[in-house]
């Protein structure tokens, strides 16, 4: 076990002359990181996770595969595959021999078949103990081997990474196992198979820059460094200092790499969870990365929904959308839902956290949800640009819609935005097309899927999460091709008639339902947040029960005529 950590041991009991009293030895290990010194068995029962700071030491193949597989029920695959040293490289023959020795293992990497929670998967551990987790020509077709045979089972493929790059004493046969590799991802992905990664300390080179960042979910350990180039590399370059947490897990969050990170101990319930909801079913193990919203659950909206009230003018509608008191897409989640579990990531430049998505799943039915997330309080609002979505989010978006086809779940969108944001960093980073490809992506999407407008549907911002088979509002919401004020402003330069203007642009419920835009309302009136939530899934998983009956074709067919229909227009 390579722990970078210094060990001292210590002798406990009482100095006797018999041997058969010699005390027991105990092993303690200083932490590189808070330099605490820890009892090693302490180390072992919390899986190697320092109890005082949380850093997690790396460990073997073979014990990130016992850490993580139901018990009894791992298969090893291919174990007898030994590297050959081809090229005559200077040293390569005694380094593999001693390091073999040394791991007790033929090579870098351990596959199988075994089951996580339950889940019959089939596996791979990559081990930095032997010659650092660098691939060679038995990483890669032990590896590659392992995607074929679970194409061939229908199995999902979990693999472990960990690597300091391609090995050089292999040359640039090394180099071809990134190809060999990233082929075999490809066909299972093409026969509809799941493939989840963990990206563990360190992960660098081409591993990275191959399959450990071509899964459909990635996965990652705290403060694990993930590269293509490693930070020496990059601070000989730039002959510089690179900041603090660079190329991190957390970093990969951020930047929109990976979908969570998630602490050793979490980690088997969590794949467990989500094979279990990519078998199509709910897991039942509770749902340990749930988003979590402040605010007022449950909470009578008063005066705003109160039946008695007299009709409200369009304008009246709209400023109450954009009220703090409304229930938002996060809650109507966290109080619809029966579990979910967020994913993060553009895999581009960011994640956006105006849009939250993920799987969830209610009456043990699975649905891929995208919702834009105001906030409530000041400072989540801010934190989420107010639910103005980057194309970061729009992104994000697209690629979760993508993977619900790809495993034939249902899409639910819950919309409640003013907009896509306006600024010059949207702009550079493609607003326009990133809202262009979803709709593109949604016009022939083999998937059901239902949009809810669940307070303000602003413009291209909302379309982008709206091209649906069934298009509901909620009776208190409003959608429009531009605000009231805004409109006001353009047409007639005064902003003092956004009333008026309100009730040209006909962006109520009621308006749309006649105009043939909308397929139906979900009447809000005087309703819980909770009781809210549950009329919105209750409407949308009806609407997936009727929709799920069509093929793909007549689906996909049947969402074309429906935008094909939208418009008036008279023959001169």
């Amino acid at each position: 076990m390579n722990r970078k950590a210094k060990t001292v041991n210590v002798l406990e009991g009482p100095m006797t002359e018999s041997c058969a009293e010699f005390p027991a030895r105990h092993v303690f290990i200083k932490c590189p990181e808070c330099r605490r010194v820890i009892d090693e068995a302490r180390l072992h029962d919390n899986l190697e996770v320092c109890p005082r700071c949380g850093k997690h030491f790396r460990v073997s193949g073979r014990d990130r595969m016992r850490m993580t597989i139901d018990e009894g029920t791992f298969e090893e695959w291919d174990a007898s595959l030994a590297p050959e040293d081809f090229l005559s490289f200077p040293g390569y023959a005694d380094k593999l021999k001693s390091v073999s020795e040394r791991s007790g293992e033929h090579d870098a990497v351990v596959c199988g078949r075994g089951k996580i929670c339950g889940c019959d998967t089939a596996l791979f551990f990559m081990d930095a103990n032997f010659m650092m987790g660098s691939m060679g020509s038995v990483v890669g077709e032990k590896i590659c081997r392992t995607f074929e045979r679970a194409t061939e089972l229908g199995l999902p493929v979990v693999g472990f990474t960990v690597s300091g790059g391609a090995r050089m004493q292999e040359g640039v046969t090394s180099l071809m196992q990134m190809a060999k590799i990233s082929a075999a991802v490809r066909r299972h992905s093409e026969a509809g198979g799941l493939y989840i990664t963990v990206l563990t300390d360190p992960t660098t080179g081409g591993v990275t820059a191959s399959f450990a960042m071509e899964g459909d979910i990635i996965l990652a350990e705290p403060d694990a460094l993930t590269a293509f180039a490693g930070p020496r590399v990059i601070e000989q370059n730039m002959h510089k200092r690179l900041p603090k947490g660079f190329q991190r897990s957390e970093f990969l969050l951020e930047h929109g790499f990976c979908d969570a990170v998630v602490p050793r101990g979490e980690i088997a319930l969590t794949v467990g969870e989500l094979l279990a909801l990519h078998e199509g079913h709910a897991p039942g193990l509770g749902a340990p990365h749930e988003i979590v919203h402040t605010g007022r659950r449950g909470k009578k909206l008063g005066h705003l929904f109160k039946r008695s009230a007299a009709p409200k003018t369009a304008f009246e509608i709209v400023k109450q959308t954009r009220s703090a008191d409304r229930a938002t897409a996060g809650e109507m989640i966290s109080l619809g839902l029966d579990g979910f579990v967020e994913l993060h990531g553009d895999r581009y430049f960011g994640d956006d956290a105006a849009v939250v998505a993920g799987i969830g799943w209610k009456d043990g039915r699975p649905v891929t949800v995208i919702a834009i997330e105001r906030g409530t309080t000041t400072k989540e609002r801010m934190r989420r640009n107010f639910g103005m979505a980057h194309p970061e989010g729009y992104r994000k978006a697209r690629r979760l819609m993508r993977q619900a086809e790809k495993f034939g779940r249902p899409v639910l969108c819950l919309v409640d935005t003013s907009g896509a944001f306006c600024g010059i960093g949207a702009e550079e980073r493609g607003q326009g097309e990133a809202i262009a490809q979803n709709l593109m992506e949604m016009s022939g999407l083999k998937t059901p899927i239902v949009s809810v407008v669940t307070g303000e549907g602003g413009s291209g911002g909302a379309l982008a999460l709206s091209v649906a088979d069934r298009i509901l509002m909620l009776s208190s919401s409003a959608y429009s091709v531009v605000s009231p004020e805004a409109c006001a402003s353009i047409l007639w330069k005064d902003t003092e008639r956004a009333n008026e203007a309100a009730e040209a642009l006909k962006l109520t419920a009621p308006d749309l339902l006649a105009l043939g835009i909308i397929d139906g309302i979900v009447d809000d009136r005087g309703l819980s947040h909770e009781e809210i939530a549950g009329a919105v899934m209750s409407s949308a998983f009806d609407a997936f029960d009727t929709l799920g009956q069509l093929d793909d074709a007549t689906l996909t067919n049947l969402r074309y005529e429906k935008y094909r229909a939208i418009g008036q227009y008279r023959t001169m």
